[in-house]
């Protein structure tokens, strides 16, 4: 870092759970590529019109869906895939890639099996020594939940970076355990929680989460340039490097 602290490897554990989307024994080669008219889940809907507004919202060159023709039809949702695709932030990114993001926030959601196994994916890399948890995009929905079922043993930082915690209906109310009058609970054990969050980042569609949740949270907001999403701006950022210093030094 700039100050010259650092970490070697070994102080850094990183968590793996993409291979659980994936059904074993299962071959993905010579499968055809996902279209819009696998995009029929009204959750994989919703959330993709949820990230065309609010790209045609943060960005002049992509114009959004019209009031009126908001029907998800397949050619409402190829649209919004082409609209995504072209846009500053998904600028080449195939159809299925998109597809597939929609539906890994949807099976962790509402399939209970995955959603267990992935969390204790996460639980497995926490040890009593463990100081801070980072987590970005849907990677901050899991940390959140995991955090909370190991209780007053827990980290005591939890940075989250374009995080989508916050978008109500379709994660906010679906969180584990579920908002109480609205509110949040707080992960018992954490003692400070810093959100980042990049203005342009249409994952990140509520940008603070302070509003939303019980106890003391930072909101950040960053400049990631094109690659608004993209974990690796988020990493190096002056706030994600103060923030990381703040818990560990």
């Amino acid at each position: 870092m700039a100050d010259g602290s650092s970490l070697t490897s070994g102080e850094v554990v990183m968590s793996f759970y993409g291979d659980v989307f994936r059904p074993s024994g299962t071959r993905s080669v010579g499968r055809p590529p996902l279209t819009a008219d696998d995009v029929t889940d009204p959750l994989d809907q919703e959330l993709l019109l949820a990230w065309w507004a609010e790209a045609a919202r943060v960005d002049p060159g992509v114009s959004g869906p019209a009031a009126t023709t908001r029907l998800r039809t397949p050619y409402m949702i190829q649209r919004a895939l082409d609209a995504l695709s072209h846009s500053r932030f998904f600028t080449g990114l195939a159809d299925h890639l998109l597809i597939g993001a929609l539906r890994q926030v949807r099976r962790y959601l509402t399939d209970h099996d995955i959603r267990h196994r992935i969390r204790q994916r996460v639980l497995d890399t926490l040890t009593e020594d463990t100081q801070l948890v980072v987590a970005h995009s849907l990677g901050s929905v899991v940390a959140y939940e995991a955090l909370h079922m190991i209780g007053t043993s827990s980290p005591r930082a939890l940075i989250t970076l374009g995080s989508p915690l916050g978008i109500r209906g379709m994660i906010f109310d679906r969180l584990l355990p579920a908002p109480q009058a609205h509110v949040g609970l707080w992960p018992s054990g954490i003692t400070s929680w810093t959100n980042i969050a990049d203005r342009g980042d249409i994952v990140a569609l509520v940008k603070t989460l302070a509003p939303l949740f019980q106890g003391a949270l930072a909101d950040f907001a960053v400049h990631n340039g094109v690659k608004a999403h993209d974990v690796r701006p988020y990493l190096t950022s002056q706030e994600t490097g103060a923030a990381i210093r703040a818990a560990l030094w």
